[in-house]
């Protein structure tokens, strides 16, 4: 199984999502990638049972697989565990993508595709020409491009989605990103990942996405999240 392409999927309280994701992520997977591939479920502790619904996923799918964490600690502990789990298995690919449907996992082959081909990081993004948000109020619209702007300013680089979350890295990539090492616990953590991969020297791509706001379950994003952005930011150009 060494090569293949690993896709992390961090669930809290995603019992509405999970069964749905998990087997759409694997139809598209298995036709993206025919040498195999891994979908890996990181559930923090959901108290609405999504471990106990993954690890039914995984008894019947056997691309599946489910890492049980007692702590939530938020988004970026979350993916690092998952990330260090893919590259211990020799992930050839890591990618990553929400649980709840605001990326659709028929993209995965797209990013995939790009990461082979063209680059070392490929982002799905909203804000390159071709991509969308839909089924959001101006108000979150204008946080997530004014996030996404700030951090662009501040790290003084050209990529127009700083904050999503639907990536595939190239394995070498997060090796050579000192993954212990990383500071962020919510969306900053995006941020950072690019960020870094950017200053090693490895080549980004943004490949366009529709994205779409969940229809079940609630978001995760809170105000905390977003002080913890704005502070951390800035200090990444002092790492």
């Amino acid at each position: 199984m060494s090569g293949i392409p690993w896709l992390i999927l961090p669930t809290f309280n995603e019992a509405e999502n999970i069964d749905a994701i998990v087997r759409a992520a694997d139809g598209a997977l298995a036709a993206a990638a025919p040498e195999g591939h891994r979908i890996l479920v990181v559930d923090d502790g959901s108290p609405d049972g999504t471990g106990r619904l993954a690890d039914g996923l995984a008894a019947e799918l056997e691309s599946v697989g489910v890492l049980h964490r007692t702590v939530r600690e938020g988004l970026g502990p979350a993916y690092i565990a998952g990330f260090q789990h893919a590259l211990a298995q020799d992930a050839g690919y890591v990618m990553e993508m929400d649980a709840d449907f605001s990326h659709d996992p028929a993209d995965l082959v797209r990013l995939l595709d790009a990461a082979r081909t063209t680059c070392d990081l490929a982002l799905g993004s909203r804000y390159v020409p071709g991509g969308s948000v839909q089924d959001w109020g101006r108000g979150r619209l204008l946080i997530s491009r004014g996030g996404s702007w700030y951090a662009r300013r501040m790290l003084s680089l050209g990529i127009r989605d700083l904050t999503g979350g639907f990536k595939c890295f190239r394995a070498e990539v997060l090796r050579a990103i000192d993954l212990p090492t990383v500071r962020s616990h919510g969306y900053a953590f995006q941020v950072e990942l690019t960020y870094r991969a950017i200053g090693a020297g490895f080549r980004v791509q943004e490949v366009p996405i529709r994205f779409r706001d969940r229809q079940h379950g609630t978001s995760k994003m809170s105000s905390r999240i977003a002080v913890e952005a704005m502070f951390l930011v800035p200090r990444l150009r002092r790492r």
